[in-house]
């Protein structure tokens, strides 16, 4: 696919890479300021969060561990099912540890809620989430998010790790997918 033909599937640019880089070094500053001190370990959802967590991590002024967890609830829709299956459980023992889950995206807030309590009876010492973008018209649950990068509208967005059918990742920018896509 040329890039021409991938411009043409999105309908509106919301976050530019440039955007993204600068919140990411900010919401860093406020992560270390929080932690100064503490032995925090970062915990990337996969796949979506590995671009968040790669650039995040590398702002942060100090040594934090990460490891990964794959769930899924979405398969090849565009809504969330709700049920959530683990692909990849961590490696990482919870127990006493000072947790951030680094996310992509919060949408209806099911997955981030069962990960939340899932870590929390793994007796995690404290648990934050880091999200690069929330939908607050899309949620279903509340999730309490200490550290968001954007507010953005209810849209099917991809790019920087969000995508279709495991497509448009790699994109540097968020943008929304045109509805000819998925429709």
């Amino acid at each position: 696919m040329r890039a021409a033909d991938i411009q043409d599937d999105l309908s509106e640019i919301l976050v530019t890479e440039e955007q993204i880089r600068e919140k990411l070094a900010e919401l860093a500053q406020l992560v270390a300021a929080d932690y100064e001190g503490k032995d925090l370990l970062l915990v990337g959802v996969l796949k979506g969060a590995v671009m968040v967590m790669a650039d995040f991590a590398r702002e942060l002024p100090f040594h934090a561990p990460m490891d990964w967890m794959a769930v899924s609830s979405y398969g090849a829709s565009t809504k969330s099912s709700g049920v959530v299956q683990i692909r990849k459980d961590l490696d990482t023992d919870l127990h006493g540890r000072h947790v951030l889950i680094v996310e992509d995206v919060i949408d209806s807030g099911l997955t981030l809620s069962w990960l939340l309590e899932n870590f929390e009876s793994r007796g995690a010492e404290s648990l934050e989430v880091l999200a690069l973008l929330r939908k607050p018209d899309a949620a279903k649950v509340h999730i309490d998010c200490k550290y968001v990068g954007f507010d953005i509208p209810n849209e099917f967005v991809v790019g920087y790790g969000l995508d279709y059918a495991e497509r448009y990742r790699n994109l540097r920018d968020v943008a929304v997918l045109a509805p000819h896509v998925y429709s």
